[in-house]
């Protein structure tokens, strides 16, 4: 470090958000790797058996663009996990559809991230759980809520 260098007073706080990010997602992506999905698949499959869901509806939820949703939803009726159909409630739409084996892999999947967060937050004192949860659930509903307008956006974190 050179003299020049400046000195920092707080914590870097993008530093530990993208870093705890980034294990985060490698860990869940090796367990979920386990039973043949990834994040996106547990994602959709998730959501659409919450309530009839096009696929434009769960790329907003799984903040996916479309491109990556059509590679994802193909990738699931493949294994025989869902299906596309149309909607009950309008005809002109089609709506993800969970098939019964895809249902089963998703409480299988349902419980592998529930694992996989409780083994991350295990080294925290019950207190310091609760706490880092509650302040990271007020900053994603509000002051961090809603990207910021750029000439240069910065790279989307899910991937």
């Amino acid at each position: 470090m050179t003299a020049m260098a400046p000195t920092r007073t707080e914590p870097d706080l993008s530093f530990l958000l993208d870093r705890t990010s980034h294990v985060l997602r490698t860990r869940m992506a090796a367990a979920l790797a386990e039973i043949g999905l990834t994040a996106r698949m547990h994602c959709v499959l998730v959501h659409a058996l919450e309530e009839e869901r096009t696929q434009i509806q769960l790329a907003e939820i799984g903040d996916m663009d479309k491109t990556t949703m059509v590679v994802t939803v193909d990738a699931l009726e493949k294994a025989g996990l869902a299906e596309r159909r149309p909607s009950s409630k309008d005809r002109r739409a089609r709506v993800i559809a969970v098939t019964e084996e895809g249902a089963a892999v998703a409480a299988r999947s349902r419980r592998i991230v529930d694992r996989v967060h409780a083994e991350a937050l295990a080294s925290l004192a019950a207190a310091d759980r609760e706490a880092l949860l509650s302040a990271l659930k007020q900053l994603a509903e509000g002051e961090l809520a809603e990207p910021a307008e750029s000439p240069r956006p910065a790279r989307r974190a899910r991937q």
